[in-house]
């Protein structure tokens, strides 16, 4: 499933309605992108499956006031995207 790591966006459920108002489920997928983030901490990158609308606010205000902002334990988040396996 395509899920935001940092915002948590998912697929929404919503009806077609038809113009004689028949209803069909139709599923709404988010903007998922996989990001390269470079942690100058770190001199190094990570890479997230993050919302395009997640990208633009970390570009403005940068990934650890995002996570701070939002309440994101920015350590952990970093330590378990170095594990590999």
């Amino acid at each position: 499933m395509r899920v935001c790591e940092l915002s948590g966006k998912r697929a929404n459920i919503a009806n077609n309605v038809s113009h004689a108002h028949n209803k069909t489920k139709k599923r709404q997928s988010p903007n998922i992108q996989v990001k390269r983030i470079f942690l100058p901490e770190e001199g190094r990158y990570i890479r997230l499956h993050l919302s395009t609308r997640t990208i633009r606010t970390i570009s403005q205000v940068g990934l650890a006031a995002y996570c701070k902002k939002n309440k994101i334990d920015f350590n952990a988040l970093v330590k378990n995207k170095t594990k590999r396996g």
